[in-house]
């Protein structure tokens, strides 16, 4: 007997498969091309070696609009463009499989349940939201975080809330961190640079706004722990395939929690220092970081006395965990490819920034924030979007009477926070890292991005009214 829909029943709306949701954008920037004029703008290199545009240098050139071809072949070409990111997914998933499968884990869950008994474990949401915040913030980590999502989705989940809560976690900590980051070398100071802003120049100001948002993310993403916590029925996921696949094991207080599964935890802890001081101090990216995490995890094998059957078998586990989240990355890729074939992506950014010199000085900063947002759809690379913009963003700002200073805080704003909801950023592998279904993600962080979006612009507006940078 069909389970399918009755005569005359709505069928309720879903969201396509995520490969389809990001390939029909392909299509659409596909059709964009025999649409949207051809330009760019003339670029020269600055004193830092970056290529950057020239305000008021845009102009057509010959259309060059992608064909049907060019259309598929824009997938392969995004994940071989996209291929140090895929690795660092694939390597870090099987690595910290091996952390995983140890029972550390669980053992930590058991540990912060005891300390945090009952609804005051919930004040480890703004803590670990702030670590991750830090790490944005000060020496621009957001995909060296990725790894750990599916970590805090188990970790929330055994605690008694949701996979959700785990991805909020380092999600919102991340974007909130970039977006009021103090000193991040890779967006705020190619932004300051190409801005001619002394670098750090308003950071006391960016750390206010990083505590504000921090703050507003916390309480919004707490109060939907609770009430999941309370009534798990009130979870975006529940019913779903999260409620058993991670679901935290009914006797996962009697699970052993030994020297091994602690050393195994320091291990870890280690690696995450390790990190730190590499990214800050030796400019470590992808493949250090991937190799990094591949050490960690076989000293983790090791410590836990793993032969080799079962080695092989828990790193070929750990790659298919992470084939979807890391070919989500190269379809992303690919939408950027496209735009970058037709060459229309300087003409989006000259389109957007037209409107801004009819608006009035005090709602300038609200206008940028929402050209940059609407940018990062587009250029999701922080340090790329800032090489585009931020040239046509800086004398704009001068000819309207806004700071620099402003116009920088606006691009931050915008970059940083939209990475966790643009499919062509994070917000599709990062769901995906943690089993949780995009529109799920969608439905649950919109009101929580709204929310930080309204605060950025009171942030703006005030900035502007002050004076800020000037």
């Amino acid at each position: 007997m069909s389970s399918g829909p009755k005569l005359g029943e709505k069928k309720k709306f879903q969201l396509p498969h995520v490969f389809v949701l990001l390939f029909g954008i392909i299509v659409l920037c596909t059709v964009l091309t025999w649409i949207i004029p051809a330009g760019e703008f003339d670029r020269i290199e600055n004193a830092d070696g970056r290529m950057i545009a020239v305000a008021g240098s845009w102009h057509t050139v010959d259309a060059e609009p992608v064909g049907i071809f060019q259309m598929f072949k824009a997938v392969y070409d995004g994940m071989l463009d996209a291929a140090d990111i895929s690795m660092l997914i694939f390597l870090t998933f099987a690595s910290t499989s091996f952390v995983i499968k140890s029972g550390a884990f669980d053992g930590l869950v058991v540990f912060l349940m005891k300390i945090f008994k009952g609804n005051s474990s919930i004040i480890i949401i703004p803590i670990f939201m702030a670590l991750f915040g830090l790490g944005s913030s000060t020496v621009g980590m957001f995909e060296e975080w990725l790894p750990f999502i599916p970590v805090f989705a188990s970790i929330f989940v055994g605690m008694g809330f949701d996979a959700v809560v785990g991805l909020a976690v380092v999600a919102f900590g991340a974007g909130i961190g970039f977006s009021g980051a103090a000193m991040n070398p890779f967006t705020m100071g190619v932004a300051q640079g190409i801005a001619e802003v002394p670098y750090m120049s308003g950071a006391g100001f960016r750390v206010v706004c990083h505590i504000i948002m921090l703050v507003v993310g916390s309480a919004m993403i707490m109060r939907y722990a609770l009430k999941v916590k309370k009534d798990p029925t009130k979870s975006v996921v529940y019913g779903t395939f999260l409620d058993k696949d991670h679901s935290a094991d009914d006797n996962v207080e009697q699970k052993e929690f030994g020297v091994r599964q602690v050393l195994v935890l320091i291990d870890l802890l280690v690696m995450i220092i390790v990190l730190i001081w590499g990214v800050k101090t030796k400019g470590w990216y992808f493949a250090e970081i991937s190799t990094l995490f591949l050490i960690m995890g076989i000293i983790a094998a090791i410590i836990m006395g793993y032969g080799p059957q079962k080695i092989g078998k828990i790193i070929a586990e750990g790659f298919a965990s992470a084939a979807v989240p890391a070919l989500m990355v190269g379809l992303a890729r690919g939408i950027l490819m496209v735009m970058q074939s037709g060459t229309i992506i300087d003409t989006v950014v000259y389109g957007l920034s037209i409107p801004m010199a009819h608006f009035p000085a005090w709602l300038t900063g609200v206008a940028m924030l929402i050209m940059q947002t609407i940018l990062n759809f587009f250029i999701p690379s922080g340090s790329g979007q800032a090489a585009t913009s931020m040239p046509i963003m800086a004398p704009l700002a001068d000819l309207l009477g806004v700071s620099r200073d402003t116009a920088c805080l606006a691009f931050q704003f915008g970059d940083g926070l939209s990475n966790i909801i643009w499919p062509t950023a994070y917000a599709a592998v990062m769901s995906g890292l943690a089993g949780v279904k995009l529109d799920r993600w969608w439905k649950f962080a919109f009101p929580v991005f709204g929310v930080l979006v309204l605060t950025q612009a009171a942030l703006l507006i005030f900035s502007v009214m002050t004076g800020f940078g000037g």
